[in-house]
């Protein structure tokens, strides 16, 4: 039987990353997908669809990038729901 105290926890990473429309996926390598809308990061919020979908898992998984954006957000702020902005 395991117990809370026998887990280990590890900072989440990512496997894969994409945007559907103004939203950002992440899967993490947990099996877990989370999302969030673009518009709470500044550079995202101003972007188009086609430059959000441009987004690489980047850093061993712990960063999301977009190269043409000069955007990096990381991993384990998105899952804590860290943002730069607040929701519209």
């Amino acid at each position: 039987m395991s117990t809370a105290s026998d887990k280990i926890e590890f900072e989440p990473t990512a496997i894969r990353a994409w945007a559907e429309g103004r939203t950002v996926f992440v899967e993490l390598v947990d099996g877990r997908t989370v999302g969030f809308p673009a518009n709470r990061f500044e550079r995202l919020k101003a972007a188009s669809e086609k430059e959000l979908s441009e987004v690489e898992v980047e850093v061993n998984g712990f960063a999301l990038r977009w190269e043409n954006l000069d955007e990096d957000i990381s991993v384990p702020g998105i899952v804590a729901g860290q943002f730069e902005l607040p929701p519209e």
